[in-house]
């Protein structure tokens, strides 16, 4: 995922010595194909340049961090103690969920039912074949073989990760006592590959093997996915009505530095493995300039990308989160103690 998305992306930025005014960023894979088609629309639009590298969020939070990038980007939010003792800020910009693929043929997407409790027993080693009566006692109308289940999982540190082992631990008391939440676990089994691109390679090569990736990937990438039910118990189909309605009670005007997760929330459409993807940048920039041109891209994104983001299957923040975020730039990113980009 990281070569593929890193060729995309540089075909939107200036070839040849960078300018001072193109904008670095680096991380997460979940929302690299919206900030790709984004970054796209807006230099044909406006000149500026974005070159971004999806590394992971793991990546990105070092990279940010290091100050090689002029934001960081991570699905894995920080918490208003950590942003606080690296004098960094974070917003959201989108929505979206992660998905379990397979490779069971003749399995069409959809077909097969998980739950959390499943999934972590799936991934602790518990449950190794698919004809388990643990897996068939929820999927009663299907015959499911006794081929062994291949794990595999991200071997970066990973965003994506960070929300799906949270969803394992919030449900499989085992997982959350064993494994438990991160964006890089010691995991009990499995195969590790780089990016939803790694993982996508290992499940389409290995015959009744799970994995996943952020719904955008799985759904450019045609991949089978499974469904997983929520604490209803019901078992949506992923898509952007789904990640709406998990997205749906979010309150992020009480969210301290815009902390705030989506998994696992009440609801009978609600996708159970959904989250924000957060961007990071320095509250006190050295480079006003670069930092004024980060925030006018994420600015214009929020105007103008909602179409684009839509048809990947993100979903748009509400106008009044946008607005929230918004008027939170003046204060919270600043040089020399004054704004280095007011949103109007």
């Amino acid at each position: 995922m990281y070569r593929k998305l890193t060729l995309a992306l540089a075909g939107v930025a200036i070839t040849g010595a960078a300018m001072a005014t193109d904008i670095s960023g680096a991380g997460a894979t979940f929302p690299a194909p919206v900030y790709a088609k984004w970054a796209e629309i807006y230099k044909a639009q406006t000149g500026q340049a974005l070159n971004y590298q999806a590394i992971g969020s793991g990546g990105g939070i070092k990279q940010i961090k290091a100050k090689t990038v002029d934001f960081g980007a991570s699905d894995k939010p920080l918490k208003p103690e950590e942003l606080s003792a690296a004098g960094l800020y974070q917003f959201p910009t989108v929505v979206g969920g992660v998905v379990p693929i397979i490779n069971l043929p003749g399995l069409a997407a959809g077909r097969i039912k998980l739950n959390g409790k499943i999934l972590g027993d799936i991934y602790i080693g518990k449950v190794n074949r698919w004809n388990d009566p643990e897996i068939q006692g929820v999927n009663p109308q299907l015959k499911l073989p006794g081929t062994p289940i291949t794990v595999v999982h991200r071997s970066d540190g990973s965003g994506t990760s960070f929300l799906y082992t949270s969803f394992l631990t919030m449900t499989n008391p085992e997982w959350a006592s064993k494994v438990g939440a991160s964006d890089s676990v010691q995991w009990p089994t499995g195969l590790g590959g780089k990016g939803n691109d790694g993982v996508s390679a290992f499940v389409k090569q290995t015959v009744g093997s799970i994995g996943y990736v952020e719904y955008a990937y799985a759904k450019q990438n045609h991949a089978a996915y499974a469904l997983v039910c929520n604490k209803m118990g019901k078992c949506p189909v992923p898509d952007a009505a789904a990640f709406s309605a998990a997205a749906a009670g979010a309150q992020w005007s009480k969210a301290p530095g815009n902390y705030l997760l989506l998994l696992n929330q009440p609801g009978a459409n609600s996708w159970p493995i959904t989250g924000a993807t957060f961007i990071l940048v320095y509250r006190n920039q050295a480079n006003p300039a670069n930092g004024e041109a980060v925030l006018k891209f994420f600015d214009w994104a929020y105007k103008s990308g909602d179409a684009e983001a839509a048809k990947l299957d993100y979903v748009p923040l509400p106008a009044s989160v946008k607005a929230l975020v918004r008027h939170q730039w003046a204060a919270m990113i600043q040089s020399g103690g004054k704004p280095v980009y007011v949103s109007r």
